[in-house]
């Protein structure tokens, strides 16, 4: 009987471990849902990454990925028409 109660408890714990992880993942994407769906600059229209790592910029707390240095001076000129974009 001892052996049941502890497997039982032990899926019990498993299943609120998977649970929470689950809860996590939801929570982390909620927020960074916008920026990780970005997969084209706004600036240029180029695929991101196709020149080196992205760059990050924010603009009223929103991340705005651009897909190289040549365009943040565009994006800085007007960043509401590029953050606009991304929406």
């Amino acid at each position: 009987m001892k052996r049941k109660s502890t497997l039982l408890t032990l899926t019990a714990a498993l299943a609120l471990g998977l649970a929470a992880c689950t809860g996590k993942k939801d929570a982390q994407t909620a927020d960074g849902d916008q920026a990780a769906a970005q997969t084209v600059c706004p600036v240029s229209g180029e695929e991101l990454g196709s020149m080196g790592e992205p760059i990050v910029m924010t603009y009223e707390g929103k991340e705005v990925k651009l897909c190289c240095k040549s365009c943040i001076k565009k994006f800085e000129a007007d960043p509401a028409k590029y953050a606009a974009k991304v929406d």
